[in-house]
């Protein structure tokens, strides 16, 4: 009887097997059916359509704005401030009058002048007769020669004195002019540097002018920059037959560009070994006196123009085992790596100077599973550039 139950148990037992057996068989077949009957779909990717075009290389630089010409205003003359003539902080023009100074001193010393060039004069006038009867009497072998030396020296002595005086009445009515102190430039003034009533010795300043037109702004270059330094010293030494000019953009404190058109028109020969950069200056237009000396601005140059070029996004570029590379979709929608030469990037887009053609489908989007030969799907094409 127990026999027989055991019998019964193994019989169970093995049933059991093949049954779990012809399940896992089944479910295998199922799921090679199944990968064999459903395939995964290609990724898809965006495109741009390349176009040649020509794009402006630029760089900005820090900068400050100065005056073209700041000049100091000194007496030419002494004498006592009577009265000052502007405005301080006036815009004023080149000739204009800007103090006064005490001309009574100097009128004094024209009129002293103007005596002294009288008695010269008067003993010239005295020497030449002199001469005149000396040289009639010496030629009648009336007198001797030393006597006629004598009226020679004398009429060379008048002559060389009113010389003296009229070189001192010119100092005179020079002084008499200086009492009017005029503007060198044109150009805003400062602060006055003395008051009225105080004594003016010569050379002593008065005020300061900045000239604002044209407006000079100064920034400086990195040492690697030559491309524009190479430009700016071309320009510098032009003769007229090639056209170096460099051109500049001025950008205003709240980010708009200023409306007129510069030109870089200095770059200095040595390295400031303190910054490791080059100084440079750039000169625009200020007739309606925009831009105010000592503003911080920025400088756009211009240092380049590359013709027959194409663009991509920044994220279109992949590195390969050669160097940089993109992804262009061929006729049958399969993918294929190119290598190129890279430009500068201009605008947040990588400028590419070789490698491609018109026409090509570069992927600008679905970049992480491309591989050479793998078939894709294109989502979207859109002209090269477009937002």
């Amino acid at each position: 009887m127990l026999s027989e139950n055991r019998l019964g148990t193994a019989f169970a037992g093995a049933l059991i097997s093949v049954t779990a057996l012809l399940l896992s068989a089944c479910s295998n077949d199922d799921a090679q059916n199944a990968q064999e009957g459903v395939q995964q779909p290609p990724p898809q990717v965006r495109v741009e359509i390349m176009e040649p075009t020509q794009v402006d290389v630029r760089e900005e630089y820090a900068g400050r704005a100065r005056g073209a010409r700041e000049v100091e205003v000194r007496a030419r003359t002494q004498g006592i401030l009577e009265e000052r003539l502007y405005n301080e902080g006036q815009i004023v023009e080149e000739g204009d009058s800007l103090f006064r100074i005490d001309r009574a001193p100097a009128e004094a010393a024209v009129q002293g002048a103007q005596a002294r060039l009288q008695v010269a004069q008067a003993e010239l006038s005295q020497a030449q007769r002199e001469w005149n009867r000396i040289s009639s009497l010496f030629e009648r072998r009336a007198i001797s020669e030393r006597e006629r030396d004598t009226a020679q020296s004398n009429l060379e002595l008048a002559r060389a004195n009113v010389a003296v005086a009229e070189a001192g009445l010119s100092q005179a009515k020079l002084d008499l002019d200086y009492t009017q102190v005029t503007a060198p430039i044109s150009g805003a003034t400062s602060l006055e540097d003395l008051p009225e009533g105080s004594l003016i010795q010569h050379g002593t300043l008065l005020t300061t002018i900045v000239q604002h037109n044209p407006i000079h702004v100064r920034f400086a270059l990195p040492e690697n920059d030559a491309t524009i330094q190479r430009r700016a010293r071309e320009a510098m030494t032009d003769s007229g037959d090639v056209d170096h000019t460099l051109t500049a953009v001025l950008i205003m404190v709240d980010g708009q560009p200023y409306e007129h058109e510069g030109t870089v028109d200095f770059t200095a020969s040595t390295l400031d070994h303190r910054t490791g950069s080059v100084s440079a200056r750039a000169v625009f237009p200020n007739d309606e006196y925009k831009v105010v000396p000592g503003q911080f601005v920025r400088v756009r140059i211009q240092l380049q123009t590359l013709e027959n070029v194409f663009t991509v996004p920044e994220n279109a570029i992949g590195q390969g085992p050669e160097g940089a590379r993109v992804f262009v979709i061929e006729d049958d929608n399969t993918a294929a790596s190119r290598y190129v030469t890279l430009g500068p990037v201009v605008d947040g887009r990588q400028v590419i100077t070789e490698g491609l053609q018109a026409g090509d489908r570069v992927v600008v989007s679905g970049m992480i599973a491309m591989r050479d030969g793998i078939e894709v799907e294109v989502a979207g094409t859109q002209p090269e550039g477009a937002k």
